[in-house]
């Protein structure tokens, strides 16, 4: 056999996505993606963004059927959960076969509002943050942010805030040190310091009368008062969250990437609700799982270690007439396969050294399959079984989908964790699939509107064949 064959026959190429699909199928897609990512700034928006899009397209809610008594081939079915996560489902045969399955999470890291934020200090009004999930604390200084979340008052009122997506709307800025006078040394870790993540909000006094105190602080309350109706103790019991004020906006001369804030994984989140939606399941149910608190843990009721979904199964199982739901509810979850979607790091030619170039996934080269994620040996992933790896590749290569292998950079780099391992521990089959991109964690990540479209393609593919 020539050498050429038996290369051809032996070793596995990598593919760009660019050179097998049509430009402007990818573009149109993006389109839709730009404007599901400038709306979603937090999770709660994000949520909402999901359930018009499922009830556009015939999804109705869990109750809607339980009123009904009865589930069938075909219908689909949603819930929200605490306005902050959210489960889909279209019904295809008998629920304890499995369900195919993406999971991703919504939530981003930000800045959160302390519960008692608003201080004033040498005439300046500021708001105290706290972060949340890993960021690089220097990269949210000077950049324009906005401010979004809900206010529950003492009468149970619940007041949506919303500041600085409009035009008209002011911005807010945390100010940094000039170069001129910036001397500090040490690690960046020691440098920036969290508790001065202080957001401007003002330098007007309401009085310039000597015994008013605070003035500039009272008049930042005065302006929440008259546009929200709300009082400083209201902020108790709020969520506002700090996210940049930057628009999604395509990159480079062959606009091929897009710039955007939220990607991570709001970009798994999108394409899994768009694959969902028009997926036509063959073999059993098609499911996604879009959850909350993933950047600091998975903790929480809405985060990936909480169990509602499983709750929502039961209730299905139910409605198809399971007289055993325990049992049933064991073998839907053993039955089941799930994609965990999240994002993967892309080598990047500036930072070679921390990728193995053999095992990170490139930019426009499609879905980046992850076999484990964790640090320092595997602590704390999934790692997927061989077989479930094997059957992935299957259906993917047999439907075209266009993929590669990732890695979250070299072995004694670093590491991070998926919400893989929450579902692993239930019963499921699990592997990581996602995006690749640079710049994660960062105000603005950048990733590729190919591996946007073939993930959105590779997602549906699953839901569809698996």
């Amino acid at each position: 056999m020539e050498i050429k064959k038996l290369k051809e026959k032996l070793t596995r190429k990598k593919v760009s996505v660019w050179e097998k699909r049509d430009r402007k199928i990818i573009d149109e897609y993006s389109k839709g993606y730009k404007n599901f990512i400038d709306y979603s700034k937090t999770e709660r928006k994000a949520v909402e963004y999901s359930v018009k899009e499922l009830e556009k397209h015939g999804f109705k809610p869990l109750d809607y059927y339980l009123e009904k008594g009865k589930i069938e081939d075909g219908d689909k079915v949603y819930y929200i959960n605490n306005s902050k996560a959210i489960f889909a489902i279209k019904i295809k045969g008998n629920i304890t076969n499995g369900i195919s399955l993406v999971g991703a999470h919504l939530d981003a890291p930000r800045l959160d509002l302390k519960p008692e934020p608003i201080v004033e200090d040498t005439g300046i009004a500021m708001a105290k943050t706290h972060y949340y999930g890993g960021i690089k604390k220097y990269q949210w200084l000077n950049i324009p942010l906005e401010l979004h979340g809900v206010v529950i008052k003492d009468d149970g009122t619940k007041i949506d805030v919303s500041i600085g997506d409009s035009l008209e709307d002011p911005v807010f800025v945390i100010s940094d040190l000039l170069p001129h006078l910036d001397r500090r040394k040490g690690e960046v870790s020691e440098v920036f310091k969290g508790e001065n993540l202080n957001l401007l909000l003002g330098t007007i006094s309401i009085s310039y009368e000597e015994e008013v105190k605070e003035g500039v602080k009272l008049n930042i309350l005065n302006i929440l008062h008259e546009k929200y109706g709300i009082v400083e103790e209201d902020l108790i019991s709020a969520e506002l969250e700090v996210v940049p004020s930057l628009p999604a906006r395509d990159v480079g001369l062959d606009r091929s990437l897009i710039a955007a804030y939220g990607h991570d994984d709001r970009i798994c989140s999108y394409t899994a609700l768009t694959a969902l939606i028009e997926a036509e399941p063959e073999v059993r149910s098609a499911a996604i799982l879009l959850v909350d608190k993933e950047e600091i843990g998975s903790d929480g009721n809405t985060g990936a270690k909480h169990h509602f979904w499983i709750t929502i199964l039961k209730k299905l199982l139910k409605l198809q007439g399971s007289t055993n739901i325990e049992l049933d509810i064991d073998d839907t979850l053993l039955n089941s396969t799930l994609l965990s979607a999240d994002v993967s790091a892309a080598l990047d030619p500036n930072f070679k050294d921390v990728h193995d170039p053999a095992n990170a996934p490139k930019l426009g080269y499609g879905i980046a399959i992850a076999k484990y994620t964790g640090a320092r040996g595997k602590v704390s992933t999934n790692d997927a079984n061989a077989e479930v790896f094997g059957k992935l590749r299957k259906i993917f290569n047999e439907n075209g989908v266009i993929w590669q292998t990732g890695e979250l950079g070299k072995v004694d780099q670093g590491g991070g964790g998926t919400i893989a391992k929450f579902f692993a521990e239930k019963g499921l089959s699990v592997i990581d699939a996602g995006v690749a991109l640079y710049g994660m964690h960062s105000p603005y990540e950048l990733a590729s509107k190919a591996d946007l479209y073939e993930t959105y393609y590779a997602y549906k593919v699953f839901l569809n064949k698996n």
